[in-house]
C-alpha cells in the first residue's frame, strides 16, 4: 500500500486517452480506493449532470436510440447556444456541440481507473469483479 502511494507520487498526474469515458468495472469501489471513487462520485452528480442537462436543454444531447429525434427542451436556451456558435464566441457556461460531459472529471476519472486497476487485482478485492448468478426464479420468462 505505501509502495503504491510512493509510486503514485512518483509517476506523477495520470492521463486519460483518448476521450473521456467511465472504465467497464465503474461503479465499484475497491478498498484503497475509496479517497478516488468519492471524488469521482462527487464529481459526476454534480458538475457532469449539470453540464448534461444544459447540453438537453439546449438540444446537443445524443439520443442512445437511433430513431429518436433530439428536440431541445428550452428554445430559448437552443437559440442563445446557436447564437454564439455562429459568432464564434467562447463563452465557458454554454455548451457546445459535440461536448462529452464527462470532461467535467477527466482528472478524476483517470485517478480512479489507475487506483483500481491496482486494487481490483488484490485478493481482498476479487469478489467485485466476479460475475454473479442469478437464481432462475427470479430471471425474466421468454414469452412461449
Amino acid at each position: 500500500m505505501v509502495f503504491g502511494r510512493i509510486r503514485d507520487a512518483v509517476q506523477g498526474k495520470p492521463k486519460l486517452d483518448g476521450p473521456s469515458r467511465l472504465p467497464d468495472y465503474f461503479p465499484v469501489q475497491p478498498q484503497g480506493c475509496e479517497k478516488h471513487s468519492e471524488k469521482l462520485f462527487k464529481c459526476l452528480a454534480n458538475e457532469a449532470t449539470e453540464k448534461a442537462r444544459d447540453m438537453e436543454t439546449a438540444g446537443l444531447h445524443k439520443s442512445y436510440y437511433p430513431d429518436v429525434e433530439v428536440k431541445p427542451s428550452d428554445e430559448d436556451a437552443a437559440k442563445k447556444v446557436e447564437e454564439v456558435a455562429q459568432t464564434g464566441e467562447q463563452i465557458a457556461s454554454l455548451p457546445r456541440a459535440g461536448d462529452n460531459p464527462l470532461d467535467e472529471c477527466r482528472d478524476f476519472i483517470a485517478y480512479y481507473k489507475r487506483c483500481c486497476d491496482r486494487e481490483l487485482k488484490k485478493k481482498k478485492n476479487w469478489l467485485l469483479t466476479e460475475p454473479y448468478r442469478v437464481q432462475e426464479e427470479y430471471r425474466y420468462k421468454e414469452a412461449s
